[in-house]
């Protein structure tokens, strides 16, 4: 699941959570039986550079009933387009 997306010149808050990526971005149920690589809809391009490990937070999943304590989530920790940080994790000043 993607958590978040930021895009340059636009306020950073504008896709930061699955509910409003999906929005910005048109993705509705019609999105779900589409092929991840053979789809003229949604693609996922190549970034320029690779996080390193210590540029990525891990934590738990946010309003789960099933294993809560599983760290499925990872966001970047210079992004603030991130919906719920980890605690202690102060977002980031702008650049």
């Amino acid at each position: 699941m993607i958590r978040a997306v930021f895009i340059p010149q636009k306020n950073e808050r504008l896709a930061s959570g699955p509910g409003l990526v999906t929005k910005t971005f048109g993705i509705d149920i019609s999105f779900n039986s589409l092929e991840v690589l053979n789809n003229n809809s949604l693609w996922i391009s190549q970034r320029n550079s690779i996080p390193e490990e210590k540029d990525l937070i891990q934590t738990t999943r946010i309003g789960i009933s099933k294993a809560k304590n599983i760290k499925w989530r990872w966001y970047l920790k210079n992004s603030r387009s991130v919906s719920k940080r980890l605690k202690g994790d102060r977002t980031p000043k702008f650049k």
